[in-house]
């Protein structure tokens, strides 16, 4: 399954955000791992591939203009990661307060 098949398939936030990293290495990366803003730092959620290697790709995922997460990757092209960083970002609100106000992914 392709990462804007399981977009497009919906569900669980925190189903859809394991399943879109289970699809990045389906598609070639060798590790993937979605960390989320928590204060003023990053916590790893969902990865998959082992240890995450020393060189990896980062990409900001943010949601009005907010980061709230970043997409990590080794293997995957540049375009490709801010493509999917972008289109993850409503499901990412999982580990992000959103003060209040309600939200659909």
């Amino acid at each position: 399954m392709t990462v804007e098949e399981v977009l497009e398939a919906g569900g669980e936030a925190d189903d859809v955000l394991r399943d879109v990293v289970r699809a990045l290495q389906e598609e070639g990366a060798d590790w993937v791992g979605i960390a989320f803003v928590e204060g003023d730092r990053l916590e790893l959620g969902p990865s998959i591939g082992g240890e995450p290697p020393s060189e990896l790709e980062q990409q900001p995922v943010e949601w009005q203009g907010s980061r709230v997460a970043e997409l990590h990757a080794a293997g995957v092209d540049s375009q490709r990661l801010a493509r999917v960083a972008a289109l993850i970002a409503p499901y990412c609100l999982v580990g992000w307060d959103t003060g209040g106000e309600p939200w659909n992914p």
